[in-house]
Parts: structure tokens; C-alpha cells; sequence
């Protein structure tokens, strides 16, 4: 029999004895251990682990900590060692590539030795999904949580209650797939306030928060023998809510204070006469015929917010991030770097001037996607990356590769978007199709007039919609077929409706620039 504890974790595999699909753990000589039947397999050669970063090596061996009441079982399934006077936590890839260790004394100093992970302690020993993980404030409480609950996801911070809100951030799409998170911090001022603001940036409605009433922390009641208060804390975990409740008459302040009608305005003034600017947590779609400039008009007002330093997703699923790039920094700098050819040295100065200043996040991917996975990255866009506007084009492509009726998927995602909207209170900017144009009536390709009934697929989007812009331009005229007019279809905030004015779009720029009319007048009979 070998001595598991003398050799380096290396990946987890199969188990030919259970059947685990990744129970089974090799190990640097080539023998396994599984933690799920126990076998244990010798090993006839020695394992590299060429992956392992930083040259650090896990010494010492997992063994039971008497006082603490943590078995050697345990201790082995986190691998947590013993070396003399201290003990070693290892820290993992989501892959289970050992990257450092963090040291403890008795003196409870802490040092860490490797390469930084953003991964929780434990982390890679469970599923990415299940129905409820526990995270706690320290790695002995974690593993007297599972002492407590075997079997059950205990995962801890990897530094503690002072950075627990930024920890949490970077493994929103770990938490994302379990139906419930338990935050079970230290029972003291330092633990209650970063629980709070850790759960703020967790999904709505999964998060609880667990509390131990005669201890400070799990490894204190397990130190007592008192697993049963572990257990309870979590099945009591209470769902986090914030403070919402306030007396009217505490107001006085807040509702003489003058404050902006909105959060951003938009680059052309007719928009933000009829719309009074962007406001925060409202979705807001632009649709218009095939081929009238829906994508050129969302970039130049991303661009816009880009340039005044907001945090901004955007997730254009019918281009590369190449094009998209591009096309941002065009309408920024005036200029049409994504057409022709340009020198290498323009294009590193033109990116200089804005992506690298910018708070830009892309989503990395082309074609149709599953609508879940575009959910998920959006949620991650605004709690994980603390975007407050994302844009998303378009609404038809998301839904391109699901079977079943049209309807009833896009009453699904425009309700699920609208959640999001709700939950995170980012800005949704929405990219949707018109339907074609019945016989009788004039293509939008040439200057139709758009209708809210004429949203393709759904009532859904319309009733959804914050705010429903529409863009009408006649390709086929003879004179102006580059001038485009915007017309609002609906207007939650105000309910101001119709035209909206002109907008000119210049190629040498990438840039609509506002086209004067006469055509401003508000009519009430056309335009409510």
C-alpha cells in the first residue's frame, strides 16, 4: 500500500472500481485514491504535473486534528496537512491542477506560497451545480462543515471576511449553477457585514445566510462537539433580504433633493426630448427593417457611455468581437477603421485612445447560442463585472437554433430578460426584428411606417419594453436613402410617442449626425 500523503495531487479521473465519473484522484507516483469507494490503486510510474504552476509542493500528511474534530477522512478529501507546527491548505484550478498553499502557524500567522487562484478553497473537489453549496469564512470551518455534513459542497474564502464580497464576484458562474448559496460567516461584526455585502452580488432569491447562536464560527461548535448546530444553522439559513423598510417621514431630504431626470442622456437631442435620456434597471429595444443601421446605432451609443467611463457589455452575436471592436472605436474617434485598409500603427493608436481606457467587456462568441448560457453571462456581466449597461443584438439569433413555437420561446427570453433587468438593475439595450410588412402596406426597407404590432414573434417584446425605438429609412429613394428617421413606439416613462427626429449617417465617420427637419412638430393625432 502506498502513502497517499507523500505524493502531489495531479487531476481527477474515472474510478474502473465504483463507476465515479471523478471521485477517482491520481496522484504524482500513479497511484489512485478514490473518495467515493475508497479504493486505492498503486502506481508503476511517476506523474509530472507539468500544469502546476509556481513549483510548490504540499508536505506534511493529513491526519486527524484532535482538538479541532476534524478526522483524517476529511482531512484527506480537502487535503489539508499537518507539516510539524503548521498546517497546509491547497489551493486549486477549477481543473484540480494544484496552483499554491496557504500556510497556518500555531501562532496564526498565514503566508501563501505558488501562483493566485481566484477559485474558493475546495472548490474543485465538487459538481458545478447541485442544490445548495455552503461557503464559509475559513478553510477549518469548511472542512468542519463537512465534517458536520458529509458529502454536502463546503467551500471558504481565500482571504477571509475582508475581501469576501471580491471572492465571491469572480465565482459568480459557480454559484450560478446551484438552486441555493449559504453564506455561513463568523458570528461577529466583521462576518454579519460581509455576508451582507457579499450576498448583494448573488443571484435574488438563492442566497441565505446562516448564524450560529452560542458560537462564533463552525470550527468553535465542532471544537464543542456540538455538530448539531452546524447542521441547523444551515437548514435555518435565512434568505437574505435587504433593508427596504423606511418611515415616510425620515424622506424629507430625499425627496427635496433635485435630482437628473436620468442616468445618461442619448447623442441626439429629438431621443432625449421624447425620452428624457437612459435611466438605469430598463430595457429598451431598437428594432427596424433588415439592413437600416440598428447595430451602427447601438454602437455609437455605446460608444458615448464608453467615453464618459461607464462599465459597458456588450454581446453582439451576429459579428466577431473583431468587428465589434472596431466599429466602437469608430464611431468614438469619427473615422472608419472597419473599412479598408489601415497601418498597424493607426489601429494601436486609435485603440490607445479608446479601448484601453475603456470599460468594455465583449462577449467572446459568434452564432447562435443556448439562451440559458446568454442569461448567465449577462447576470455575470452586472454582478459579477458590475456592468450597469449592457446591449444585446439581437433578440432573433438567440433563438435560432431552439426548436418549438416562436412565440411562445420569445415570451420565455423576453421574460427571463426582463428579470434580469429587475434583479440586477443594469440598462438592457435590445436589438429585435420587425416582422415582413403585409402587401398592402410599405416595406420597412423602404420607408415603412413601424407599429408595435409589427414586432416580430411576440406581444411580449412590446409589453416588456421599457422603451420601444424604431428606425424608418427608404433604401430605394432617389435622394436622402442615408437619412433615417427615428420614431418612438412606446414610452413607459413619460408616454410621449412619435417622431423622433432625423438622424444622418456619414460612412467616413461611422457616425449619425442629428439631420435638420421640419417634421418636429408634435402631432397628436399621429404621434400618441
Amino acid at each position: 500500500m502506498v502513502d497517499m500523503t507523500e505524493n502531489e495531487f495531479v487531476r481527477h479521473i474515472p474510478c474502473g472500481n465504483c463507476g465515479s465519473s471523478d471521485g477517482n484522484s491520481l496522484y504524482s507516483d500513479g497511484h489512485t485514491y478514490c473518495f467515493v469507494c475508497h479504493n486505492v490503486t498503486d502506481g508503476d510510474q511517476t506523474i509530472h504535473n507539468d500544469k502546476m504552476q509556481g513549483q510548490v509542493y504540499l508536505t506534511g500528511s493529513a491526519e486527524r486534528l484532535q482538538k479541532r474534530g476534524i478526522s483524517e477522512k476529511t482531512n484527506k478529501f480537502y487535503q489539508i496537512h499537518v507539516d510539524g507546527n503548521e498546517l497546509k491548505f491547497p489551493y486549486h484550478d477549477e481543473s484540480g491542477m494544484l496552483q499554491g498553499i496557504k500556510t497556518k502557524t500555531k501562532k496564526k500567522d498565514f503566508r501563501y506560497a505558488g501562483v493566485s487562484t481566484n477559485t474558493l478553497f475546495g472548490q474543485h473537489r465538487f459538481p458545478t451545480t447541485g442544490k445548495r453549496i455552503v461557503v464559509t469564512e475559513g478553510e477549518l470551518d469548511a472542512a468542519s462543515c463537512y465534517e458536520a455534513m458529509p458529502s454536502w459542497p463546503m467551500v471558504s474564502l481565500p482571504h477571509g471576511a475582508a475581501s469576501a464580497k471580491k471572492d465571491i464576484q469572480k465565482q459568480i458562474p459557480l454559484f450560478q449553477g446551484y438552486e441555493e448559496i449559504v453564506l455561513f460567516f463568523d458570528n461577529d461584526e466583521a462576518g454579519i457585514k460581509a455576508a451582507e455585502e457579499a450576498a448583494t452580488v448573488l443571484p435574488p432569491g438563492k442566497t441565505k445566510i446562516a448564524r450560529l447562536e452560542s458560537y462564533k464560527d463552525p470550527s468553535e461548535a465542532l471544537q464543542a462537539n456540538d455538530s448539531d448546530a452546524i447542521r441547523k444553522a444551515i437548514w435555518d439559513a435565512k434568505p437574505y433580504r435587504p433593508d427596504g423598510i423606511v418611515e415616510g417621514k425620515s424622506l424629507l431630504s430625499l425627496v427635496t433633493t433635485p435630482t437628473p431626470p436620468a442616468d445618461h442622456e442619448y447623442p441626439f437631442q429629438g431621443l432625449n426630448e421624447k425620452l428624457h435620456g437612459v435611466r438605469y434597471q430598463e430595457l429598451i429595444t431598437i428594432t427596424s427593417g433588415s439592413g437600416i443601421g440598428k447595430s451602427s446605432f447601438c454602437r455609437q451609443i455605446a460608444a458615448g457611455f464608453l467615453d464618459k467611463g461607464e462599465k459597458v457589455g456588450y454581446l453582439a452575436l451576429e459579428e466577431s468581437n473583431r468587428r465589434s471592436a472596431l466599429g466602437l472605436m469608430s464611431c468614438a474617434l469619427g473615422k472608419s477603421l472597419h473599412l479598408g485598409e489601415h497601418e498597424q500603427s493607426e489601429l494601436e493608436e486609435s485603440f490607445r485612445l479608446t479601448m484601453e481606457h475603456w470599460n468594455l467587456f465583449l462577449f467572446d462568441g459568434f452564432g447562435s447560442y443556448d439562451p440559458e448560457t446568454i442569461y448567465s453571462r449577462i447576470e455575470y456581466l452586472a454582478c459579477g463585472l458590475e456592468c450597469r449597461i449592457v446591449f444585446l443584438d439581437h433578440l432573433s439569433i438567440l433563438l435560432s437554433g431552439l426548436e418549438g413555437d416562436e412565440r411562445r420561446m420569445l415570451d420565455k427570453t423576453m421574460t427571463k430578460l426582463r428579470s434580469l433587468v429587475e434583479r440586477t438593475g443594469i440598462t438592457l439595450f435590445l436589438v429585435s426584428h420587425l416582422r415582413r410588412s403585409n402587401n398592402d402596406r410599405t416595406s420597412h426597407e423602404e420607408g415603412g411606417k413601424v407599429s408595435l404590432s409589427q414586432l416580430r414573434g411576440s406581444h411580449s417584446i412590446a409589453q416588456l419594453s421599457d422603451q420601444v425605438i424604431a428606425l424608418e429609412r427608404d433604401q430605394q429613394a432617389e435622394t436622402d436613402k442615408d437619412i433615417t428617421t427615428i420614431r418612438i413606439i412606446k414610452n413607459r416613462y413619460s408616454g410621449e410617442t412619435g417622431f423622433a427626429g432625423q438622424i444622418k449617417y456619414d460612412l467616413s465617420t461611422s457616425r449619425f449626425t442629428e439631420h435638420e427637419t421640419t417634421n418636429s412638430v408634435f402631432n397628436p393625432s399621429t404621434d400618441f
